[in-house]
């Protein structure tokens, strides 16, 4: 699994003119979900992005946690996160999960993150066409994986 997280003041998702979530300060969550992901990776990145120290302190460091804060959480369903583009000039999605698959492990995120943060977190709509607004805060920009795919079997680099 593949999040994109930034840190927002605020942010919004639409779909067909209107808006189907909406965040004060907090995260927006790009989620992806490769063939080879399972409930493990979904629960993985759910207690590491509920306790990843990504708002300042008192001091302006990055020192706090989402939980410490009260920050809020928009969550966003994209595939195209595990678009190759090393090849040709079109995207291979071909890492990227079936979509019933992608959809019961985003789900599954989804109720990790609910458990760990009540009360806190929008959702996108699966599978739809969004748009997406935002005011990265920082700006600050992570890429979480659940597992380090780096090196592919096979590829010696």
């Amino acid at each position: 699994m593949r999040v994109v997280l930034q840190r927002v003041t605020k942010a919004s998702v639409t779909v067909s003119g209107e808006t189907v979530g909406a965040i004060g300060p907090g995260l927006v969550l790009l989620v992806g979900v490769s063939r080879d992901d399972t409930d493990e990776d979904a629960t993985y990145l759910a207690e590491k992005i509920a306790n990843l120290r990504v708002f300042s302190d008192a001091a302006g460091r990055m020192n706090r946690s989402l939980l410490e804060c009260g920050g809020e959480l928009l969550v966003v369903s994209q595939f195209t996160l595990y678009g190759d583009c090393r090849k040709g000039r079109r995207p291979d999605f071909t890492e990227a999960a079936p979509a019933e698959q992608a959809r019961n492990l985003y789900d599954c995120f989804v109720e990790q993150l609910r458990a760990r943060v009540p009360n806190h977190v929008t959702t996108g709509v699966f599978q739809a066409h969004m748009e997406l607004a935002l005011t990265n805060d920082g700006p600050v920009t992570l890429v979480c994986d659940s597992v380090k795919r780096l090196v592919k079997p096979g590829n010696s680099k």
